[in-house]
């Protein structure tokens, strides 16, 4: 199992509010955990970053082994809200950081499965050299509009309500992440990504990069892609495989 990511402010934004970690809680047993924090340039950043770090720890700790399917489950959703109980104590506790939040896609990849506990619009790919499979579903009100038939998903693309969500972690007291379990196929590759990417490069443009580039070259493809396209938000890649 193997693990590497790349992260970039892009070419507008003065900081990087994205935050990300990966790596292995076993030798066949690897994790991944990204955030894109909002709320400010000083929220966001330390938004993502006790995010990140609480969620991570909590992987990292508490990971066993034996664990089951439904232990697993357990452990990101409890990861996730924890996390979210951080950050919103920080929030409160200094009012210049009132508000901040951020999303966040925690991720636990075995040989047979992967597991993810997401909030927010960084979204899950899993992709192989015959597709790429958006799998996470964004909290946002434009993914809610396209659910409820009011607009396409073309449409969704370049909606002005593009950046509002309806879930991220560390606004409110209490938070609902959604998880997701998907099989890990022997040739895919598992990519984690905020919207700096997702924005900006299209998904089947994602796949053919995964598809051209050695795995040690694909995080900075996508972000020099993303940047060559405009770089207009901060850009963060994780990508999993099992080779």
């Amino acid at each position: 199992m193997r693990t590497l990511g790349a992260s970039h402010p892009g070419r507008v934004r003065a900081s990087n509010q994205d935050a990300f970690l990966c790596g292995k809680l076993t030798e066949t047993t690897a994790f991944a955990v990204v955030c894109d924090g909002m709320g400010g340039a000083n929220g966001g950043n330390i938004a993502s970053s006790i995010a990140m770090r609480c969620i991570a720890d909590r992987l990292v700790e508490d990971y066993r082994e034996s664990a089951t399917p439904e232990a697993i489950r357990e452990l990101l959703e409890s990861a996730i809200s924890d996390a979210n109980g951080e950050v919103f104590r920080a929030a409160r506790e200094d009012a210049d950081l009132f508000g901040m939040g951020t999303t966040a896609v925690a991720v636990i990849a075995t040989p047979e499965a992967v597991y993810i506990a997401h909030v927010g619009d960084s979204r899950a790919y899993m992709i192989t050299p015959r597709d790429i499979e958006q799998i996470t579903r964004d909290h946002s009100v434009v993914q809610d509009m396209v659910d409820k038939g009011q607009i396409t998903a073309e449409q969704a693309k370049t909606h002005p309500q593009k950046h509002f969500l309806t879930r991220a972690l560390g606004v409110e007291p209490e938070m609902e992440c959604t998880f997701t379990r998907v099989s890990f196929p022997e040739d895919g590759t598992l990519l984690i990504c905020t919207d700096g990417l997702s924005n900006l490069v299209a998904a089947e443009m994602i796949q053919s990069l995964v598809r051209t580039f050695s795995f040690a070259d694909i995080p900075m493809k996508l972000v020099t892609t993303a940047n060559l396209a405009g770089g207009s938000d901060n850009i963060t890649v994780v990508a999993v495989t099992k080779n």
